[in-house]
């Protein structure tokens, strides 16, 4: 008998894809996605909510120094942009023609 309460839950984006920030300080700002972390519900877009972060003095970098770098926001923040039509889209699930499980553009009902 299979445990479903472990399961790590499929979500509607995944690495390499371009999204658009919905909501919070970067509204509106486009970007790839970097690293998603799926415990946390969380993603990482590039050039989006920029930190910074305070790097210790070391041995190869004497002075310091204190670097941008990108956090991460929550993962119902971030829409998906439809590849043929590039606006932000809804997406879901259903069986292509290989029977396989395949994201799909809820707007214009094309595999993404």
């Amino acid at each position: 008998m299979e445990r479903k309460f472990n399961k790590i839950p499929k979500l509607h984006v995944k690495s390499g894809d371009t999204v658009q920030v919905i909501s919070g300080n970067s509204k509106g700002k486009t970007g790839k996605i970097v690293e998603v972390l799926v415990k946390k519900n969380r993603v990482v877009v590039e050039g989006v909510n920029l930190i910074k972060k305070h790097i210790k003095p070391s041995a190869q970098n004497p002075q310091g120094e204190i670097r941008e770098v990108e956090g991460s926001i929550h993962i119902s923040n971030v829409k998906l942009l439809d590849p043929s039509t590039g606006k932000a889209t809804r997406t879901g699930r259903k069986l292509n023609e290989a029977g396989k499980l395949q994201r799909y553009s809820k707007a214009t009902g094309k595999f993404i």
